[in-house]
């Protein structure tokens, strides 16, 4: 069965073209822009504003990639992201990510904390950007995000050359100070090219703010435990009843 840590053979994942499939017609784009005038697409609306950083697989740290966030707020508290492999109108939907403030965190259930990755040096280091966002305006908000933690998954192996989103999802983890944490520099600077900014220069601007008090040991979890996490994809007897009202 499907595995996080298994390419799926045979597959139709491989081959030139980013997506398997015909370009769209004029048709379907009239149907399209159509749909966009009558319906209210108020979700899509919300979003309010776009990152960019890094993600390592939780089950091989050796993979790295460069992830686009597309944010909106259910409240103060609460952030979730459509994450994308990069800001073009053809950009692949990798996953989603949830991002919680450090209190709602300490009230989630250690089993859960595991899965969770915290924010702070990704912060700190210059590693996550808001994209031609001045660092004036956009301090404010990473003050709130060094002490949020987030959970990660990615539906769409992109980087392993699947061209489907293939098999089962993958969680993901931020980068850390320490290794296999450590964004390659190659990655950086390639992101850094394509903005015309710097990230050693957005971490020397970025000294003042603050750090967590102390970041919950169960983030991160590979840090402490050197293990990561993997989604084994089984059959299973259905349930004819819920288990809840």
């Amino acid at each position: 069965m499907a595995s996080t840590d298994k390419s799926p053979e045979p597959t139709p994942a491989k081959g030139p073209e980013p997506t398997p499939g015909k370009a769209m017609g004029v048709g379907q784009h009239m149907i399209d822009k159509g749909a966009m005038m009558i319906q209210s697409l108020e979700p899509i609306k919300q979003i309010s504003h776009h990152t960019c950083t890094f993600a390592i697989y939780s089950h091989d740290m050796s993979r790295q990639i460069e992830t686009h966030h597309y944010c909106s707020r259910l409240h103060q508290n609460f952030i979730q992201c459509a994450v994308y492999d990069s800001d073009k109108s053809d950009a692949r939907l990798l996953g989603v990510e949830y991002i919680v403030s450090d209190d709602i965190f300490e009230t989630m259930p250690p089993e859960e904390q595991k899965l969770w990755h915290s924010h702070a040096y990704e912060v700190k280091s210059g590693l996550l950007v808001n994209p031609r966002v001045p660092e004036l305006i956009a301090k404010p908000d990473l003050e709130n995000l060094a002490r949020t933690y987030g959970k990660f998954w990615c539906t769409w192996q992109a980087d392993r050359g699947d061209r489907l989103p293939m098999g089962a999802p993958a969680l993901m983890m931020s980068p850390q100070a320490a290794s296999p944490g450590v964004v390659r520099a190659e990655l950086v600077q390639e992101r850094d090219a394509k903005y015309g900014i710097c990230s050693e220069s957005l971490k020397s601007s970025r000294v003042e703010i603050p750090e967590p008090e102390m970041i919950n040991p169960l983030a991160d979890y590979w840090k402490q435990h050197g293990k990561g996490f993997a989604i084994d994809i089984e059959d299973t007897e259905m349930k004819l009843r819920a288990p809840f009202p």
